[in-house]
């Protein structure tokens, strides 16, 4: 009898087992078709019964029903429920427009909620990009509350995030984490490399991040996230070009297959016969992402980038030209040019219970080139050691090469919830660079008091303005613990010790040495969650940024023997901060805000010389403060509005610029620094009407606030609005799309400055009138 029980248990355990149904299938993005990480899978009849989604969007569930449904939900994304078959599902999830911003991974370089975040962060999605079509990255990145990338045409651009718009390198550009540049080459153009089509979001955290990613990275850091390998084999392929002699060609494609997965985006641009004389560009550049998974958990991860650049670069004009619209160059002969090639090796390991691990081996060359517009010396003052129909310009050449190592490891604790990421890199990187002079003509206009047109007279590689050679090394540490003392409070506090040291030949003076600059970066912050996606958060950090070599061994202007900057300081910031969060109107609404004041000390300040050359100094005082708002609200499905500006003060508190009594200005206490806005902003209303499917139509409205031109506060130049118009229509994979840009073909200019001598006068580089954009693409989803 007993046996006969034990055979009666074991049949009812084989039929139990067995009529258990296995569930699997991948989740991905609607948009980028990109694996969904840590989706929640659960069954609609019993939510306590569920899994997440692994690396690869794969998940796996047991079920005792036939054909049950599952509810799927992700931070982000809307929730959904699906009825499952006999088959492997594929569930794409469609992102929450409104949170566009939930999850983000720029802050701790791997994904965190941004509600447990206590920076100033905003997302680009792929959506938001997407319907964007740029032909520029200013045109999507403006949409961030608080960033104001300045178009200086052909891609070439500056930056203002709470900063006024400059060159100084106090913002950090990465590709998924990792700098574009090493520590001491920054470039204010260095974003013309990038591959905006293999784009999956862009995240810009606000204010510095010194703590996780080092100098520089003080008025924020701007992360571009490539595409991953999408879940179900995609392509896309398509072109644009606008009215004034514009086109590209751009392409991708991706797959995954067993463990294997790739990701290939490029784009190829010509501009011709422009509305601007002196100004055909053409820029090839190729991503591509290689990803093998040894285990679910464990992945190999390889990128390559390569890109080339070409450009004549019009410059500035004069205000005859400008207010004319005649919008001839002064200039035949200047030009940019760049070829660069990135390359990184990731192993990236997940371990149990939440905690990460990754290793990055990268790879950088770069050669960057240019017989600049901006470096022309004019001086209008005739006398009897000056020609003003002589002037002079530069060639130079910015190269390096760099090899480096990142690794982190995030391990979390159930005591307090806490985790501690500890991390670290090491980067070498060769430099050179070189520049001599060019001696031109000036062909003055009627008055004598403008320049026309200059024309090379002769290049003079015996007179050189650089020339050094320079073996840069960047060594960083850093730790930051985050935890919860109470259920809806978390703090993060953080510090980061950086030293970048350089060895170098300095040609000029025939001189050989060494220098270093190091600093300990501490922050610490709060989130304190008021539940129903309400919250508050407050932070402080500190920020360094050491002086770029080519400010440190550029020569001084008029010095005979030749004089450098050897002893520029490295510009130090502590940043003080409050904002929030909310949802409203039963979660159709999302409003995020930030409060900041940030303290400058030895920031670098450039000061123009009556020849227009530049003389540097960092000693002195800044102040920064501001106000940075984000609203989205989505009413319906039909409508949709976004807001983002800011509204800041960037002060000299105190700033000596001479100690001559017969100067006017010996300090600029007190002076507005200049080019910076007081206001800006930049707000979207889009209509998806309901009547004719996949069209979607917006209006866009850019506003710059007036600024100082110059230092001493003379001069303003005004404020400016531009509208925007975009347009467009899918038909089963086919899309065709028009962007009407500058829609009330306004007058104005991108950036105008002068000096402080009352006999200065303003350039101005102008912005495009009316252009047409219109495109057409082909997007191709499998169904693996």
């Amino acid at each position: 009898m007993k046996k006969i029980y034990i055979m009666l248990w074991l049949c009812l355990c084989y039929t139990a087992v067995f009529s258990q149904q296995i569930l699997q299938g991948k989740i991905y993005d609607a948009e980028t078709k990109e694996p969904a990480v840590g989706a929640t899978v659960q069954l609609a009849s019993d939510l306590h019964i569920g899994t997440i989604t692994n690396a690869e969007g794969f998940f796996q569930l047991s079920s005792a029903e036939q054909h049950p449904v599952l509810k799927i939900s992700m931070v982000g994304y809307e929730s959904q429920q699906v009825e499952t078959t006999n088959e492997p599902l594929r569930i794409s999830l469609v992102p929450r427009t409104e949170q566009m911003q939930a999850v983000v991974v720029t802050a701790n370089r791997e994904a965190s909620l941004r509600t447990e975040t206590p920076v100033a962060i905003s997302k680009l999605s792929a959506k938001l990009i997407d319907e964007t079509k740029p032909t520029q990255l200013y045109e999507a990145l403006n949409k961030v509350p608080g960033v104001l990338m300045v178009n200086l045409n052909n891609e070439q651009h500056f930056m203002a995030i709470r900063q006024p718009m400059t060159t100084n390198g106090y913002f950090l550009y990465l590709e998924d984490g990792v700098p574009i540049r090493p520590l001491g080459v920054f470039n204010h153009n260095a974003l013309l490399e990038i591959n905006q089509f293999a784009l999956s979001s862009v995240e810009v955290v606000k204010g510095p991040v010194s703590s996780i990613y080092g100098a520089e990275a003080i008025g924020g850091a701007v992360n571009f996230i490539m595409q991953r390998p999408p879940v179900v084999p995609t392509a896309k392929v398509g072109i644009q070009f606008d009215n004034f002699g514009f086109r590209r060609v751009q392409f991708g494609a991706g797959a995954r297959t067993g463990k294997f997965g790739f990701y290939i985006g490029g784009l190829r641009s010509e501009q011709t016969n422009s509305w601007m004389a002196n100004s055909d560009y053409d820029k090839t550049t190729v991503n591509a992402r290689l990803e093998y998974h040894f285990t679910p958990t464990t992945r190999l991860i390889g990128n390559i980038i390569y890109g080339k650049y070409f450009s004549n670069t019009a410059g500035s004009v004069d205000s005859v030209a400008f207010y004319s619209r005649q919008y001839v160059s002064t200039t035949d002969f200047t030009y940019r040019k760049s070829e660069a090639s990135r390359s990184r090796l990731t192993l990236e390991h997940d371990w149990r219970k939440g905690s990460k691990t990754f290793v990055t081996l990268f790879n950088r060359t770069n050669e960057h080139g240019q017989n600049p517009a901006y470096g022309i010396r004019w001086n209008p003052t005739p006398s009897a050691t000056n020609d003003p129909t002589t002037a002079r310009g530069e060639i130079n050449s910015n190269n390096f090469t760099s090899y480096g190592v990142l690794a982190q490891h995030s391990q979390q604790f159930s005591f307090l919830d806490s985790r501690l990421i500890a991390g670290g890199m090491y980067d070498y990187s060769p430099n050179n660079y070189w520049s001599y002079q060019i001696d031109l003509h000036a062909q003055l206009r009627p008055d004598g008091k403008s320049v026309e047109k200059y024309t090379i007279n002769q290049e003079r590689p015996d007179i050189k303005l650089a020339d050094y050679d320079a073996k840069i090394r960047n060594a960083a540490g850093y730790l930051q613990y985050d935890f919860s003392p109470l259920k809806d409070l978390r703090f993060s506090t953080g510090v980061r010790y950086d030293r970048m040291s350089f060895t170098y030949d300095n040609y000029l003076d025939q001189s050989s040495g060494s220098k270093a600059y190091s600093k300990f970066t501490p922050k610490v912050g709060l989130t304190y969650d008021l539940g129903k996606d309400k919250g508050l958060y407050a932070n402080y950090a500190q920020g360094f940024s050491p002086p770029a070599l080519t400010a440190i061994f550029r020569r001084k202007p008029n010095s005979d023997p030749a004089e450098f900057y050897y002893n520029l300081k490295p510009a130090q910031f502590q940043n003080y901060e409050i904002g929030g969060w909310a949802a409203f109107w039963k979660n159709k609404g999302y409003l995020d805000v930030a409060l900041y004041q940030m303290y400058g000390t030895n920031e670098l300040l450039s000061i123009r010389q009556a020849d227009n050359s530049t003389d540097y100094q960092s000693a002195g005082k800044t102040l920064h403060r501001g106000i940075e708002l984000g609203l989205t609200v989505k009413p319906t499905q039909e409508f949709f509005f976004r807001f983002g500006g800011t509204t800041a003060l960037h002060r000299f508190e105190d700033f000596q610029i001479s100690n001559k009594s017969t100067d006017q200005y010996q300090n600029l206490s007190g002076f507005d620094m200049p080019a910076a806005p007081r206001w800006t902003w930049n707000t979207e209303f889009y209509y998806y009407p309901r009547f004719v499917k996949n069209l979607r139509t917006s209006v866009e409205w850019q506003h710059v606030g007036s600024y100082f031109q110059n230092q001493i506060n003379t001069v303003r130049y005004e404020a400016y609005n531009v509208i925007n118009y975009r347009i467009g229509y899918q038909w089963k994979g086919i899309e065709v799309y028009s962007n009407v840009l500058n829609v009330a073909d306004a007058l104005y200019s991108a950036n105008a400055t002068r000096g402080n001598n009352a006999t200065d006068r303003t350039t101005y580089t102008p912005a495009a009138p009316r252009t047409f954009v219109f495109g057409i693409q082909y997007n191709f989803t499998g169904k693996k």
